[in-house]
């Protein structure tokens, strides 16, 4: 659950876990000790300036009623002008400094307190966006960070916990079977080590799935980009999952064989391959017996759309816009061995397409079925035949 935004100048509306309460008016840290220091040193320096501007033009004054002759009415209205020009400046110049010090002295300070906070890891700390300009838009800016790195950090544990709970799981079922072959409640038959193999597999799949996504968000993942024919991909994937499909009692086939082979596009061939693959192994887990799975692949405006479509249990419209987060599954009650991969197959494939420049869409309806939609460049050679 996301941490309450609370804006800096809102009141205070109790702890948030276990931190200490902040001061009544809501404000970060400090914000009283920084905003202090900038008035203080406001009124330093006006004062400093009015002492200046006073004393310059009182000994001016007295120079020109010295130099200057005339009576002494004159002299007295001269002598006050000046006087009160002496003070009029400074307190102009007093009024413009307090109204530059509201508009752009104190949200400074807000956002230099707000900055403290989030240093010292309060992410949900805000500050007023209501200044104009260049701080206002700086606030805008600086609440913007915040929220993306609250999201992060809340993804970043959320992350922590589901790889611990995944990793968990198969490490029991291990560390179960050897410890019961140790103590003779097993026999090491072949079923108790193929099980044990099984687990093994599955904890390095999910490791293997973690530092590819680690690699592609790092922008570290080697890609080995070539022309690849996406008919003849999306034929050799049919075939591979045929026998699954069969034992599956569902109808796996490719809509048009004989029109995808003419769709070229520039990829990676093993990370196209783990694409395609991730999504027809999603539509063989939600597609129950009789069912039909599709792979299609059409070209719209210089764009090659790879689509695989299944009539099967579909994603609730709440549900789509989760359906690429890690870890996440709309049917809690599976389980893991419903959901082999460990809720990582489909971000997987999102940060995949990603890479290659594209992007990837779903389209669902409960109990009807859902087509996944890849969108990749065509190769920029294909349309003049090489």
């Amino acid at each position: 659950m996301p941490r309450p935004q609370r804006p800096l100048h809102a009141p205070w509306r109790g702890h948030w876990r276990n931190r200490p309460p902040r001061q009544p008016s809501g404000h970060a840290p400090g914000w009283h000790r920084k905003r202090s220091f900038l008035l203080r040193r406001f009124f330093a320096v006006f004062f400093v300036f009015f002492v200046l501007v006073f004393g310059s033009v009182a000994a001016m004054t007295l120079l020109v009623t010295k130099l200057v002759d005339g009576d002494g009415q004159n002299l007295l209205l001269i002598w006050i002008g000046s006087c009160g020009l002496a003070i009029l400046v400074p307190l102009l110049i007093f009024g413009a400094g307090m109204r530059t010090y509201r508009r752009y002295a104190a949200p400074l300070a807000d956002v230099m307190a707000a900055a403290d906070a989030v240093a010292d890891g309060d992410l949900s700390v805000r500050v007023s966006e209501q200044a104009g300009g260049e701080i206002g838009g700086l606030a805008r800016s600086f609440n913007h960070m915040t929220e993306e790195l609250e999201r992060n950090d809340q993804q970043r544990r959320n992350m922590s916990a589901d790889v611990a709970h995944e990793l968990r799981t198969p490490l029991h079922i291990i560390q179960g079977n050897l410890e019961g072959v140790l103590d003779k409640v097993y026999e090491p038959t072949d079923e108790h080590i193929a099980a044990t193999l099984d687990e093994a597999r599955s904890l390095g799949r999910l490791v293997e799935d973690l530092q590819t996504i680690s690699l592609v968000e790092a922008g570290q993942l080697p890609m080995q980009q070539e022309t690849v024919d996406v008919g003849e991909l999306l034929t050799d994937i049919s075939t591979s999952f045929g026998p699954a499909a069969e034992i599956a009692e569902i109808n796996l086939q490719v809509a048009h064989p004989n029109r995808a082979p003419s769709l070229f596009v520039y990829a990676d061939p093993g990370r196209l391959d783990q694409i395609v693959t991730n999504l027809v192994a999603n539509a063989l887990r939600h597609t129950p017996a009789g069912g039909q799975i599709l792979l299609d692949a059409i070209l719209e405006e210089d764009l090659v759309q790879i689509t695989v479509a299944d009539n099967g249990d579909g994603i609730s419209e709440e549900d789509l816009p989760r359906v690429f987060d890690r870890f996440w599954r709309g049917d809690r009650s599976r389980s893991r061995h419903d959901s082999v991969g460990g809720g990582l197959g489909l971000a997987i494939v999102r940060q995949l397409v990603e890479a290659h420049g594209g992007h990837v869409a779903v389209e669902s309806e409960v109990s009807q079925g859902t087509t996944f939609t890849v969108t990749l460049p065509q190769y920029p050679g294909a349309e003049h035949g090489e």
